[in-house]
């Protein structure tokens, strides 16, 4: 193997390898966030495993599109914030589209856009991104980079391929239900 397809294969394992360990740390942090505020266990998210994929998503991008503003935390700041909220409205209404189901819904907020993003959970992505970069990021970069390439290709191709599994299920299956999700009223004008 020539240095720089290793090179690749190392960077591309380290960005899938992110993109789980953002995406289970999502979903702890929204399970967490309604145990204190609901005394409930409650599985978030519409996949059946331990990940929320829509933070995964925002961590792989910040890696990938925003590291030339890593030098610039108050850009940054603003960048992650747009971005996100981007993904997150993008995933929203595709969930609402597709199901016809809501698994978040911001309308009692202030500054809101039609309950897909609002201002505080923008803030909170800000600044959750900008922690990442600098105090997370670093540190994960050095313990991922410590196992071997095949232990981390081997470790990437079963995480993708129970994610994948997973996701083709919950397509069909989503998690649903009390402190999950709520119906989408369709107008019945936008129908075919």
């Amino acid at each position: 193997m020539t240095r720089r397809r290793e090179e690749t294969l190392s960077s591309v394992t380290i960005l899938i390898l992110l993109f789980f360990v953002f995406s289970v740390a999502g979903w702890l942090w929204e399970v967490g966030l309604h145990l204190v505020q609901d005394g409930v266990f409650v599985k978030r998210g519409v996949l059946s495993g331990p990940w929320l994929p829509i933070y995964g998503t925002g961590g792989v991008l910040i890696m990938l599109l925003l590291h030339r503003f890593f030098e610039k935390p108050i850009q940054l700041f603003f960048l992650i914030m747009g971005m996100c909220g981007t993904v997150e409205y993008v995933t929203g209404w595709f969930l609402e589209t597709y199901f016809h189901t809501k698994w978040w819904d911001y309308s009692d907020l202030t500054f809101q856009i039609q309950g897909r993003v609002c201002l505080a959970g923008l803030l909170i992505f800000g600044a959750g991104g900008v922690a990442f970069v600098y105090l997370l990021r670093p540190r994960l970069e050095r313990l991922l980079g410590k196992l071997s390439l095949p232990s981390r290709e081997i470790l990437c191709m079963v995480l993708v391929g129970i994610f994948l599994i997973d996701l083709i299920w919950s397509l069909q299956n989503p998690n649903q239900g009390a402190g999950i999700t709520t119906p989408v009223l369709i107008n019945a004008r936008s129908l075919p």
